[in-house]
């Protein structure tokens, strides 16, 4: 019974691969920004506070819709975005954007995007897509990043990152 169970676990590990092998590369993008660098401040509360651009492709066969979270890990993960239901045929996200998909409540209270806003020093910021296996989660505006997290659970095919910072002197 340990053999096969040790067989088994060995043919898992090693088809793996080769399933993943023919999926391409899932990629997140923020317009005009490198992974790593600094967040101009246009979209932070020292400036006009809106949304970046954002561009993705190579999601896994079977994707049905994208989520997408962007949180502020040194803030005790204090939630920037929350975006849910943004349709399969959508691969991007205007500068501003409002319209796509159904917002979440993010901790400032509001819905939609919140810029960063760190005290004195560089805070890092993590946007997060997810490739979804439905057309909805079936979540209603306004919902949080609990109810999100809870809804996405068994839903996520793939997840990419995109980091970047920001600071502030005061």
């Amino acid at each position: 019974m340990t053999r096969i169970a040790i067989c088994a676990l060995l043919v898992l590990t090693v088809s793996t691969p080769a399933q993943n092998k023919n999926n391409p590369a899932f990629h997140l993008t923020v317009a005009g920004v490198p992974d790593g660098g600094s967040l101009p401040p246009r979209f932070t509360c020292d400036g006009r506070n809106t949304s970046p651009a954002l561009s993705w492709s190579g999601e896994p066969e079977g994707t049905r819709s994208f989520a997408l979270i962007v949180e502020d890990p040194d803030a005790r993960n204090f939630n920037h975005w929350l975006l849910w239901d943004i349709p399969a045929s959508v691969h991007s996200l205007a500068e501003g954007a409002k319209a796509e998909g159904i917002s979440g409540t993010n901790d400032f209270s509001d819905r939609g995007y919140g810029g960063p806003c760190p005290p004195a020093g560089t805070h890092r910021y993590v946007f997060r897509l997810f490739a979804v296996d439905t057309e909805s989660i079936d979540l209603k505006e306004g919902k949080g990043r609990d109810a999100l997290d809870n809804a996405l659970r068994k839903h996520v095919l793939a997840k990419v990152e995109y980091r970047l910072q920001y600071g502030r002197r005061l």
